[in-house]
């Protein structure tokens, strides 16, 4: 499963497939019209606390990483959710921020990537393999 960042200021492209909005905020100055999204996961996005204590200040990006994985670690069954919603395509994560490299949107694809390998690994999750029968049915 391939997940992209993108910023939601960016124009969307053909091959970004699935696209998430992950900022717990509505972006300044863009009309969701003009947002091109398919779903908003704002419960996903670090809380208000954390994201004002970051203030995308560089020199705690390592700290606000660690913070931020201890919040998502509580919140896999949503990650689930919203990469079964993604169906199978391209996921581009899209967030406000200026910084594209220290940002929550790059925490998260590492940890929706994570997650999206314990799926495939899963028994339970097998959407395109045939379902076997036990030999006494």
């Amino acid at each position: 499963m391939k997940i992209d960042i993108k910023r939601i200021y960016d124009p969307p492209g053909d091959d970004d497939g699935f696209r998430i909005l992950v900022d717990r905020l509505w972006p300044r100055g863009l009309k969701k019209a003009d947002a091109h999204i398919d779903l908003w996961a704002k419960e996903l996005a670090p809380t208000t606390d954390l994201r004002k204590w970051f203030d995308h200040e560089s020199s705690k990006f390592g700290a606000f990483r660690c913070r931020y994985l201890e919040e998502l670690d509580a919140k896999h069954d949503l990650a689930r959710r919203v990469l079964e919603a993604a169906g199978g395509r391209t996921i581009t994560l899209l967030f406000g921020a200026r910084d594209r490299s220290c940002n929550h949107a790059v925490v998260l694809r590492d940890f929706l990537s994570a997650e999206g390998l314990r799926m495939e690994d899963s028994v339970l999750y097998r959407p395109n393999r045939p379902t076997r029968r036990l030999k006494n049915e």
